[in-house]
């Protein structure tokens, strides 16, 4: 796989996990994004996107919210 491609790959997950987690949450898209910035939901995503995608959604955004809440995100 070229590095494009993977960038590229990465970036369409992250897109969706983002806009999935504002959904799930009944989040605004940008406050979803600030949140899982500010709770190392992000840093997560960015360290393992590449096994988090092959994975159910529901397991990546049930695993957002557990890192989130364990770095002082809100219930």
């Amino acid at each position: 796989m070229n590095i494009e491609k993977k960038t590229n790959d990465k970036i369409s997950f992250i897109t969706f996990i983002i806009i999935e987690f504002a959904e799930a949450f009944k989040m605004k898209k940008t406050d979803a994004y600030q949140y899982l910035k500010k709770y190392g939901g992000l840093d997560f995503l960015f360290k393992h996107w590449w096994a988090l995608h092959t994975d159910d959604k529901y397991f990546t955004l049930r695993d957002l919210y557990s890192i989130c809440l364990e770095n002082g995100g809100q219930r």
